[in-house]
């Protein structure tokens, strides 16, 4: 995996700490920008197809700041990675909780019935203009959480951030978690396997 880094160049489009980790873990250095768009301005029937024209169009936004020079180097590829991810509870999608007491009533609802997490990831070689992208969807199911619980959470302020202020890997939560069908950094919101298969694809493309 590590041999491969020198032939090309990573950006990282987001400014999640999660995704950040994870880059890392999988061996790849990179480099960091985020994108500033209006995401509710962007609407899709299914969770899959919003969260993949999300991510799209975070590499948009960021490929307009990064001057031309930038990412052609003549043997060396740049590669964008960018991502998304929504929870889906009982069919309805939930992005970051607009107030406090949302993020509240998301996390006290979720051992009452099905939550899965879609995750999508764009790769764009920005030397090639080949862009491939994919989603994975996780399944979680959860045992009741406290209120005591809920409290701590909501104060230490990380769940106002994430998706339907779903945070699995939290020590808090991770004594609620019943079941996981999927990985962790997919939910964490960058699945791995996928992220691979990307990069691999779009270098390939010529």
């Amino acid at each position: 995996m590590e041999s491969n880094q020198p032939h090309f160049k990573l950006i990282l489009g987001s400014s999640s700490i999660a995704r950040r980790q994870i880059l890392t873990d999988m061996g790849y250095q990179f480099t960091l920008m985020s994108a500033d768009i209006d995401e509710k301005s962007i609407r899709k029937e299914k969770p899959e197809e919003l969260v993949l024209a999300l991510a799209e169009a975070k590499a948009e936004a960021i490929m307009q700041r990064i001057p031309n020079g930038d990412n052609v180097e003549e043997d060396k590829s740049t590669l964008l990675i960018t991502c998304d991810q929504v929870v889906v509870y009982e069919d309805a999608v939930r992005e970051k909780p607009s107030s406090v007491e949302e993020a509240r009533e998301y996390i006290r609802g979720y051992y009452k019935g099905h939550t899965a997490t879609v995750s999508s990831v764009a790769v764009t070689n920005l030397k090639t203009g080949v862009r491939k992208g994919g989603v994975d969807r996780v399944e979680i199911y959860f045992n009741e959480i406290p209120e005591e619980t809920i409290e701590k959470l909501i104060e230490e302020g990380m769940v106002l951030k994430v998706a339907g202020a779903l945070l699995i890997e939290h020590p808090l939560i991770l004594p609620c978690v019943k079941e996981v069908v999927g990985t962790t950094d997919s939910v964490m919101g960058l699945p791995k396997e996928l992220t691979e298969k990307l990069i691999k694809e779009v270098l390939a493309s010529t």
